[in-house]
């Protein structure tokens, strides 16, 4: 955003002391339009252009007679904006100890915004509590104070019911727990003019279909099944069907053409007693099921691990199909616990052709065996780990949670990362066997011939559809039998 702010000056779009003119105007807008019943507003200032903005926002509030309080953390710098924006503020400025809300009262948080780091002083914790109380309404300028812009981390627990940013959402707005922090995020122009994309060799966007809808070619009249994409799927014993069950079930809703679930035969009756067009086929040994899968016909992606159990079949049965294969995997579940401690082969078998054939599911947990250096270096945003992990292995990782992360591997250093944050998972993802049908979903996309970066991102903001619509008591089950439903809807969210 500094960038994209000096772009701005150079090019003679707007002066600084514009831009925050600009920026006061458009939360005057959202404070009238959503908090205009505020008995009054209380504007906390820090003492950097974050205040500047509150010291613009109370000047244009009195102006239209509302009643505010405003308190400031300290006195703007010398010369810069947010000091000619305090000189020409009117009216008394209160210390922050001094904050006292009342019943249905706005507070606008305008202390620190995307620029606090380190730990919040004492004062400013005590007033962002009082902040939060249920009778209270909070309104963050730019980032709530205390929630890193570049990682989400957060210093403190005091949801906004709404946040205004500026030109474009920062990291911290859609990494937990900053998001959840954020309340309802409003992104307001005011004026920025910028081709900037980052300085970090990255391109980062928000999950969205107009990133992948294209891809997504629906079937054509002549279109047959195998045309439609073939997913293999690994089952496990006879007592853990259920987790390749699933896998299976949200590869047909999810479009593929034909599924089949390779296992031995005592599992497969136990499939058999529950499935009608699935198909199934026997191996003996798992030493043989490389090459019963290599018998299929047009298979494209296979998904392996839910519910397998033995981790040294994993391991082999993944190496053969990436350095034999052509198709796509799906790691997920024991799929990747098996490669704790033991990833390089995978990860060399990965990177060694010239197309991406890997994609890797974890949650917190299975990351944390996979990369644990990674997973502990408090340093990082879940964007950073994703991606290096990415780097590191030559595969798509899908970090899942909430703020699930997709992202690829640079094709040279000098490239940059391709990066999607998913923001629409509900509550009602968090139940047994959901990552399941992400993972079959994943698989059925790419087996329809999606680009296997987009199959993922498209896979993760369906299954988000899916599990909203399938509501907050649903089970797996529930979830896959809304994927028609998402997969319909991904047109409409264009509109």
């Amino acid at each position: 955003m500094a960038d994209a702010d000096r772009q701005t000056f150079a090019g003679g779009y707007a002066t600084s002391r514009q831009l925050m003119e600009n920026a006061g105007y458009a939360i005057l807008d959202i404070v009238l339009q959503r908090f205009g019943d505020a008995p009054r507003v209380h504007i906390l200032c820090g003492r950097g252009n974050n205040g500047g903005d509150g010291f613009v926002i109370a000047r244009l509030l009195v102006e239209r007679g509302h009643p505010i309080n405003l308190y400031a953390l300290g006195s703007p710098k010398e010369g810069t904006d947010a000091c000619g924006a305090a000189a020409r503020w009117a009216g008394p400025v209160y210390d922050l100890d001094a904050f006292e809300p009342g019943e249905r009262d706005l507070v606008v948080d305008a202390i620190f915004g995307a620029g606090g780091k380190g730990a919040l002083p004492a004062v400013v914790t005590t007033a962002l509590a009082k902040a939060a109380k249920p009778t209270v309404r909070l309104l963050a300028v730019d980032l709530p104070s205390g929630v890193d812009g570049d990682t989400g981390h957060a210093r403190h627990d005091a949801p906004c019911d709404a946040t205004v940013t500026f030109h474009r959402k920062k990291p911290g707005h859609v990494l937990e727990p900053g998001r959840s922090l954020c309340g309802d995020i409003l992104v307001a122009d005011i004026g920025v003019r910028a081709e900037n994309k980052g300085s970090d060799h990255s391109l980062m966007y928000e999950n969205h279909p107009v990133f992948w809808h294209t891809a997504l070619q629906p079937p054509t009249g002549t279109t047959h099944k195998y045309a439609r994409g073939h997913v293999a799927i690994f089952s496990g014993p006879p007592l853990a069907t259920g987790a390749s069950r699933l896998a299976a079930m949200a590869a047909q809703k999810g479009g593929a053409g034909a599924v089949t679930v390779l296992g031995t035969q005592d599992a497969l009756q136990v499939h058999a007693s529950h499935v009608t067009s699935t198909m199934m086929r026997a191996y003996g040994r798992v030493d043989d099921a490389f090459d019963v899968l290599s018998a299929l016909n047009r298979c494209s992606a296979v998904v392996l691990g839910p519910g397998f159990g033995d981790m040294q079949g994993v391991k082999r049965i993944a190496i053969d199909v990436l350095n034999q294969g052509a198709q796509t995997l799906v790691l997920d579940a024991d799929g990747l616990t098996a490669f704790e401690n033991d990833s390089d082969h995978l990860f060399q078998a990965a990177a060694a052709g010239d197309d991406l054939r890997l994609i890797l599911t974890p949650h917190d947990g299975e990351f944390g065996r996979l990369f644990p250096d990674l997973a502990v270096d408090q340093a990082l945003s879940k964007i950073d780990k994703a991606v290096l992990a990415a780097n590191r292995t030559g595969a798509i990782i899908v970090y899942k949670g909430r703020d699930s992360v997709i992202a690829a591997p640079r094709k040279h250093p000098k490239t940059p990362s391709r990066v999607i944050v998913n923001t629409n998972a509900p509550a009602s993802l968090a139940t047994a066997g959901s990552g399941d049908v992400l993972a079959g979903l994943v698989a059925a996309l790419a087996a329809r011939g999606m680009p296997v970066f987009e199959a993922a991102a498209a896979a993760v903001w369906l299954h988000g559809e899916a599990g909203s619509a399938a509501g907050l008591a649903a089970n797996a089950e529930d979830i896959v039998s809304q994927l028609p439903k998402a997969l319909d809807g991904a047109s409409s969210a264009l509109d």
